[in-house]
């Protein structure tokens, strides 16, 4: 496991809050209230740039958790250490993330999305067993469902001529069957879903700079 499968991401840092080096972050986890017991956090930056530059570095601080409340659908978060507006802005945009390890427990029936990475994803909806790529991340919004990123070929004939990123929401309408054990995602997808809103392979970025 890389070091980055193990941590995950429990909330994103969106602003600052208040004049002491507080921070408002959009929660990203089903259980905030274990903010109570998690003195000890890890904020990751560099991620919006990292989606943009594939080469990109990321950097990972630890922080000790002084305080926190809930305030908008939000939660509030005064680290050690960070006290004024200029060493809060240092974190806006930042991932709050946990060790892997410390995640809450699940029931033997439940799972967190998350797991989903490195899924093989299958769609039903056309073509039986279709295989459109592989979960590379999973990115979570102001939406109902989670969106899959998933990372497929591009086939022209029978030659691979590139890679091409789908969003795709992982929505209970469209789910057949998740084998988490064999890494396998069966879904059912309406028609046309597969082109609206992909991100563009790197020939189509090529193109569309060619035409500006």
């Amino acid at each position: 496991m890389t070091e980055e499968a193990e941590f995950v991401t429990i909330a994103r840092v969106v602003k600052t809050q208040g004049r002491h080096g507080e921070v408002a972050a959009t929660l990203l986890t089903d259980f905030p209230e274990l903010f109570e017991t998690r003195k000890k956090l890890f904020a990751l930056s560099g991620t919006g740039v990292a989606k943009q530059n594939a080469t990109a570095e990321l950097s990972r601080r630890k922080l000790d958790l002084d305080e926190h409340w809930f305030h908008k659908s939000m939660v509030v978060l005064k680290f050690a250490g960070v006290d004024s507006i200029s060493d809060a802005e240092m974190l806006v945009g930042s991932e709050i993330q946990i060790p892997r390890s410390e995640r809450a427990a699940l029931g033997s029936d439940e799972f967190y999305v998350s797991d989903l990475i490195g899924c093989t994803v299958t769609d039903s909806g056309q073509e039986i067993g279709r295989v459109i790529g592989r979960v590379r991340d999973v990115q979570f919004g102001s939406g109902e469902a989670p969106l899959l990123l998933i990372e497929g070929d591009v086939i022209s004939g029978d030659v691979i001529s590139g890679k091409k990123e789908y969003l795709v929401p992982f929505a209970a309408a469209y789910i057949e069957k998740i084998a988490l054990e064999q890494k396998r995602l069966e879904m059912k997808l309406p028609e046309g879903l597969l082109e609206l809103d992909a991100p563009l392979n790197q020939e189509e970025k090529q193109r569309q700079h060619k035409k500006s």
